[in-house]
């Protein structure tokens, strides 16, 4: 992977994780993940793990969002309000993040191995057909149960979120 790309990413994912954070309108927050889960998976594919980013977009970004936006909707959250900072809170807060990037540094300082590159990999690694041929061979009923149980879960999510008329 491009070192651009590298930062590009990683700027990404970190921006918007922080956007999750701070944002205080829940439906803002949950997309805002939703493109930091994206940008995850775009460091994993850029690390030549293609099925590892696949299941990071399908499962993460796609099942467990679409499920924390149905639980939004379902407690009918609304935006919080602001509330005053204490300057204790923030002084300690900023505290903890400064003895952790301080650590971070040191650690990160003393680690030999850092700097050096890896060994390409040789031979093939068709790790998403092998995954999918003993997924559909050896356990082909699991997955098929794993299916009808997150239909029902679903269809129980639409009866309980379903308003009715007065």
């Amino acid at each position: 992977m491009s070192p651009i790309l590298f930062w590009l990413f990683s700027a990404l994912m970190l921006g918007f994780g922080a956007n999750v954070i701070l944002n205080r309108n829940p439906i803002a927050s949950a997309l805002s993940l939703v493109v930091s889960f994206l940008g995850l998976a775009a460091l994993f594919v850029g690390l030549d793990a293609y099925f590892i980013g696949v299941i990071q977009v399908l499962v993460y970004a796609g099942a467990v969002m679409v499920l924390f936006l149905f639980i939004i909707m379902l407690l009918d959250l609304k935006k919080e309000k602001r509330r005053n900072l204490r300057p204790f809170a923030v002084i300690g807060g900023g505290a903890v993040v400064a003895a952790f990037v301080t650590q971070l540094l040191i650690v990160l300082s003393r680690f030999p191995g850092g700097t050096k590159t890896l060994p390409a990999l040789t031979g093939s690694l068709d790790d998403t057909r092998n995954i999918g041929s003993t997924l559909f061979s050896n356990y082909n009923l699991p997955f098929q149960a794993v299916g009808v149980l997150v239909l029902v879960a679903t269809i129980g999510v639409v009866v309980l979120s379903k308003r009715e008329l007065k």
